[in-house]
């Protein structure tokens, strides 16, 4: 957090870190509280935090899987409460949440995050309608992004034999920088897909989902896993694990990863492309 601060202030910025366990809801207002006394009232709040296991089910332990649900399902429940406390007084600002593919299609080893980020998506459903029917002036949306090369790929606990990997295409995390600030920026399209990917994946979900079930089945657990890296044994599900070194931004797949997607840009500038 300290190093992302930093590059804010190189960019020109301000950066300040104001640090909480996004799984308890006292640290998360306590903090928002903080913010708001230093720096002004909260315009745009971006839920984006989570952590998981990669692993089957069955070998999944339940405290694990309650805490992944915590942080990945409940920080942004808890998230989303505290801003909409502060916001709806002044009838105005902007929440987003940072989606995934996976909130439309559950993959192999991935059950609880998979899980969260469906609970994500209906729990954000009912809440934009509730915003509607009461005329309020905040506005939620939500961002489905792709695979990402950031380092959870090198912390997320994991059984695996190998290393795990993102699923292909893969993508640098400033493709969802991107999007994500323009969906605070136009926040009255409820959803926005990010990357040819992730059309194809919510597109073949409404078409064929026994189809991809089926694929998935034979394809899921190889693609998620590299012998090309040895697993790191890092793991952030209890604590965090860059307290002592700066991951950066992106992960280890960089040579793998595209920097910009045709799909995405087209999504932002729909009235060019037509």
């Amino acid at each position: 957090l300290g190093s992302a601060a930093a590059d804010v202030g190189a960019a020109g910025g301000t950066g300040l870190v104001y640090e909480a366990d996004v799984a308890d809801h006292r640290q998360v207002r306590e903090a928002a509280e903080r913010i708001e006394r230093e720096m002004g009232p909260i315009d745009v709040w971006i839920n984006v935090a989570f952590s998981s296991v990669f692993a089957p089910f069955t070998e999944i332990t339940p405290e694990e899987y309650e805490r992944t649900t915590r942080v990945t399902y409940l920080g942004y429940v808890w998230g989303t409460r505290v801003a909409l406390d502060l916001m709806r007084p002044r009838n105005r600002g902007v929440i987003v949440q940072a989606g995934s593919a996976l909130a439309y299609r559950g993959i192999p080893l991935q059950s609880a995050y998979c899980g969260a980020k469906h609970a994500i998506k209906g729990f954000t459903e009912s809440v934009r309608t509730e915003l509607m029917s009461e005329g309020s002036g905040v506005q939620i949306s939500m961002v489905q992004l792709p695979a990402l090369n950031t380092p959870q790929f090198s912390w997320v606990l994991s059984r695996l034999g190998h290393h795990p990997q993102p699923v292909p295409p893969i993508y640098q995390p400033e493709v969802a920088a991107r999007a994500l600030v323009f969906a605070a920026e136009h926040p009255r399209r409820r959803e926005y897909w990010v990357g040819a990917a992730t059309v194809m994946t919510l597109l073949g979900e409404r078409l064929a989902p026994g189809l991809i079930d089926r694929y998935l089945a034979r394809t899921g657990r190889r693609s998620q896993q590299t012998e090309s890296l040895a697993p790191t044994g890092v793991a952030n599900l209890w604590q965090p694990a860059d307290e002592n070194r700066d991951y950066g931004a992106h992960g280890v797949f960089d040579r793998r990863a595209h920097s910009h997607s045709v799909q995405a840009w087209l999504s932002r500038h729909r009235g060019l492309a037509v």
